[in-house]
């Protein structure tokens, strides 16, 4: 989610940690023991729902949550709906240990997507399965968010609630200055040569990117359709991976990238204008409107490049979900406000209307406000476009291991990108570390 994820970058690590430790402690980071199933949300006859239900949030979307709560209430008289905002950056600590003690989580939920599965696979009775009662929802979220709430056995332990599809911004006025036509831009061929020439007519570098933590390996990954695991294997040093990595080195070693600290760094280095492109998600527009008003008139937004012509021009960053916790003593109220609040098209818009966050849920794109010009990029109906790009978005495999996974990536990425390291010898060698970390074969 867009302010959620302001500090996704660096807090991502923090998460792995806890994660990693509370695993071992627990026995369950590699499974391999019979478990009994966690407990299930049946449907049936219709009943008056009592009772409290407590929401754990943040940010813009606890706000909004607290906003639709009354509207909730009003329609369940008996139910009284708390949100309560604990933090981003404590969030998955509060989690997590209430999954692994067994107790002191509320009843409902907000987890990023990517974060999900490794809940689902290490606290197999953590989360409620929703399978009989959200099953039916999921022809109305595109194949790549309905992917993050399910599990190998396609069962359904959330709901999605905002996405992050992938797109270009752009600086208008560098484009323009350095005669670079925005539409010429199909493949990734095409925006290395562009930001080739936009740094000799302007000065400017292309991107922004976080050496000890890039966001554009995965992006580029799931682009081409995968993650860091295909098929339960790991998938770290085949063709697809050897292209994103051979990317980025060809970027860096051009000179083409800023490298920057964090999400500050990066907002920083946007709003100095260091950079004439950003490629990232949608909730990016959020820190663009709120942070950089000065800015207004200069972005622009298309596809992502692809890595072959014709080929996907999107990907995802981010995006959450809502669930009900294993714990709660009031699990229909709380899948009730669940439903109501991500099920429903005219909440969802209300949503980016009101609090930036773009919706999961593909009827609630058919809102006027998705496709009307936006002033901030001049008239440009920029969120059209991520309307389009959101149903075209590749699933993937993300695994409970997806957190050990990762802290391998960034180091690889970072020396390739530093250190000019060779882009296949250093994947083959994070994919065994993988392997060694996770127990996992090599794909």
């Amino acid at each position: 989610m867009a302010t959620s994820l302001k500090r996704r970058s660096a807090l991502t690590a923090g998460f792995a940690g806890v994660m990693s430790v509370l695993l071992a402690v627990s026995g369950c980071a590699t499974g391999g023991t019979a478990r009994r199933p966690g407990p299930a949300l049946k449907s049936g006859s219709a009943v008056a729902l009592k009772g409290d239900v407590t929401v754990w949030s943040w940010d813009v979307a606890a706000k909004a949550l607290k906003r639709l709560a009354p509207a909730f209430e009003q329609q369940h008289p008996g139910v009284k709906v708390k949100v309560v905002d604990v933090g981003y950056d404590n969030a998955y600590d509060k989690i997590t240990v209430g999954m692994r003690s067994g107790q002191g989580l509320p009843d409902v939920l907000t987890v990023e997507g990517s974060k999900l599965p490794s809940y689902i696979g290490n606290f197999p009775r953590g989360l409620y399965d929703l399978t009989s009662l959200a099953g039916r929802y999921k022809s109305s979220f595109a194949p790549a968010t309905w992917a993050n709430v399910t599990d190998e056995r396609g069962r359904v332990f959330a709901l999605p609630w905002d996405s992050g599809p992938c797109a270009l911004f752009y600086r208008t006025d560098l484009f323009q200055q350095a005669g670079v036509d925005p539409a010429s831009i199909h493949t990734w061929d095409d925006y290395v040569r562009a930001g080739e020439q936009i740094k000799a007519k302007t000065g400017k570098k292309l991107l922004v990117m976080d050496p000890a933590e890039d966001s554009m390996f995965p992006m580029m990954l799931q682009q081409q359709g995968q993650r860091y695991f295909k098929d339960g294997k790991v998938a770290v040093a085949g063709r697809q991976a050897v292209r994103a990595a051979t990317l980025l080195k060809t970027l860096a070693d051009k000179g083409l990238v800023d490298f920057e600290k964090g999400w500050d760094g990066l907002v920083a280095a946007t709003k100095a204008g260091k950079v004439a492109t950003t490629p990232y998600a949608v909730w990016w527009s959020g820190t663009l409107t709120d942070e950089m008003k000065e800015l207004k008139g200069k972005f622009g937004v298309v596809p992502l490049p692809a890595f072959d012509a014709g080929g996907v021009r999107t990907s995802n960053d981010g995006g959450s979900t809502l669930a009900v916790a294993g714990q709660t003593k009031n699990p229909q109220a709380a899948w009730a406000f669940v439903e109501f609040a991500l099920a429903d098209a005219a909440n969802q818009a209300s949503m980016l209307k009101t609090e930036g966050l773009f919706p999961a849920f593909l009827p609630a794109l058919n809102d006027p406000y998705v496709s009307a010009p936006q002033d901030y990029y001049g008239g440009r109906p920029v969120f059209k476009t991520f309307a389009d790009l959101e149903r075209t978005v590749p699933p993937v495999e993300y695994t409970k291991d997806g957190s050990k996974a990762s802290d391998i990536i960034n180091g690889t990425i970072s020396g390739i990108v530093l250190h000019h390291d060779d882009p296949q010898k250093a994947l083959n060698s994070a994919a065994q570390q993988i392997a060694a970390a996770t127990g996992r074969a090599v794909g």
